[in-house]
């Protein structure tokens, strides 16, 4: 059992990249439904003003600390063990992990062009993955019966994974949606992931996503899309994690 720390009310997983893809690999085996989100400080704030987004956080197998705030507010509440759980590297490690189980992997996410790259990136990296589908959605909300198509195109896929590169939190809001119609026993939301490696969206290098600095680097290379974000968020995770840990405000899980 993953060890869950409350950061904000959200029940965060106190894990690290060993224990998550071991986990994920076990409900595979055992054929067991769950989603994951991969959550950084944005999903934890806007979880703040969205019960309902708390909620799904709050039901999902694994809530992976994609950001190291989140790792840095476990370790202080005695989760030595924890430590960033990136979506991009998760994605891969899945991946490579399952390469000789013949784990069949669906991709739904992203525009028409990054999936062709992604599949042909992942294919170069991985000759002996089974990508047994792909869909990208539209960019405005599903009927009932385009949403009844694609549960059933996966369905027919016999998907072992199905990857969510969708944002937040739409990712997370699909994923719990979809759960109970879906046969595939992992669902995972990584966000940008699928643009990383499709090559068309940079990455942070290493040692500013491991020292907290990887969302200064976002917000330089795409200011007008994340600089509201950034100059709200941040500000508002000091304020209100510190409000926990002094015991000014209490966030019930």
């Amino acid at each position: 059992m993953v060890e869950r720390c409350n950061i904000l009310g959200v029940r965060q997983s106190a894990t690290n990249m060993p224990e998550a893809v071991g986990t994920i690999h076990s409900w595979i085996g055992k054929r067991v439904a769950r989603y994951v989100c991969v959550t950084s400080v944005h999903g934890i704030i806007e979880s703040q003003f969205d019960d309902a987004l708390k909620q799904i956080h709050n039901h999902a197998g694994l809530v992976t600390p994609d950001g190291m705030p989140l790792v840095w507010f476990m370790r202080s509440e005695g989760h030595k063990q924890a430590d960033r759980v990136y979506g991009p590297d998760l994605m891969l490690e899945v991946i490579n992990h399952g390469h000789d189980h013949g784990y069949r992997h669906f991709l739904y996410g992203a525009s028409e062009e990054s999936l062709a790259a992604l599949q042909a990136n992942l294919k170069r990296r991985f000759p002996k993955i089974q990508i047994v589908g792909a869909i990208s959605p539209p960019f405005r909300a599903l009927t009932d019966q385009e949403s009844e198509e694609i549960a059933n195109q996966i369905n027919a896929s016999e998907a072992d994974i199905v990857w969510v590169g969708l944002s937040t939190p739409k990712q997370e809001r699909w994923m719990a949606e979809h759960r109970a119609k879906l046969h595939a026993p992992v669902l995972v939301g990584v966000g940008a992931a699928f643009d990383f490696h499709a090559g068309r969206t940079r990455q942070a290098p290493k040692f500013l996503r491991r020292s907290g600095l990887e969302w200064l680097f976002r917000l330089i290379t795409e200011p007008r899309r994340l600089w509201k974000r950034y100059f709200t968020i941040v500000p508002m995770f000091i304020c209100f994690a510190t409000m926990q840990k002094l015991g000014i405000r209490k966030y019930e899980a």
